[in-house]
């Protein structure tokens, strides 16, 4: 399964169980990994809280990880947000547009991810660029969708002149297999890191801690990443006769 290079990557870095699945991806194949979050004035912003805490525990986890997690960069992309009118960027219900796209769809969010990333990793001298985006069990954002991904590819390596190479490690898999590539990447203790303290709720609530994490338990975002969950959980029991920890209950934080 490995295939480490001496290559860089630059890891899109939300916060969120995609992104850290992706990042503990990265940790196992390349030499050098750095991180990039973006602040665009999203509702859900204690994603961004989240991610220095798991970049400290997914060191913990491999000595190997420790040694090739680099540097992180964080750019303010509040402009993205001051011209999107959708339920991430302004307090309003989530509901499905008339274009039949949920009004969490943010325009062009990750085609300007991709570029900036691309210039920062141009800068540091990284080829790889991961990125979460998928296409099995998803929302349906069309910026999420292979061809979109290999469209922004080629006109990044058209633009700037380099042979970046855009890896997109979840696209063809479901939530389910996303929690088995983390229990594969890391065991059960990634598996409980992404639990405890990744954040995909889009509403940005942590004050309950279900089986498959903080959330509203309501929104887009969390009806996927539990459904999975259970998906997943099955699939452990069945395989194995039992596989989850007593950290995997229910809670609340008051």
């Amino acid at each position: 399964m490995k295939s480490s290079t001496d290559e860089g990557a630059l890891v899109l870095f939300s916060g969120g169980q995609d992104s850290t699945t992706c990042l503990a991806w990265a940790l196992d194949r390349f030499a050098r990994v750095e991180t990039l979050g973006f602040d665009y004035g999203q509702r859900h912003r204690v994603e961004l809280d989240q991610r220095v805490q798991l970049r400290r525990s997914i060191k913990a986890l491999k000595r190997v990880w420790a040694e090739r997690l680099g540097d992180d960069h964080t750019l303010d992309l509040s402009v993205l947000g001051q011209v999107s009118e959708t339920a991430l960027t302004r307090e309003m219900s989530i509901e499905v547009s008339a274009s039949s796209l949920p009004n969490t769809f943010v325009p062009g969010r990750n085609i300007v991810f991709l570029t900036f990333a691309a210039a920062l990793a141009y800068r540091r001298g990284l080829k790889h660029i991961v990125g979460g985006m998928c296409e099995t069990d998803y929302s349906g954002y069309p910026d999420c969708r292979d061809d979109t991904i290999k469209a922004v590819q080629v006109a990044l390596n058209l633009g700037m002149e380099r042979r970046f190479v855009l890896e997109t490690p979840l696209m063809w898999i479901d939530k389910a297999a996303t929690w088995r590539l983390s229990a594969e990447l890391g065991g059960n203790e990634l598996v409980e890191l992404i639990l405890e303290e990744s954040h995909t709720c889009y509403l940005g609530a942590r004050n309950h801690r279900h089986p498959w994490g903080y959330g509203c338990g309501s929104c887009p975002a969390c009806e996927l990443r539990a459904s999975g969950f259970d998906r997943f959980k099955a699939e452990r029991v069945d395989m194995e006769g039992g596989y989850l920890s007593d950290k995997f209950r229910s809670k609340t934080v008051r």
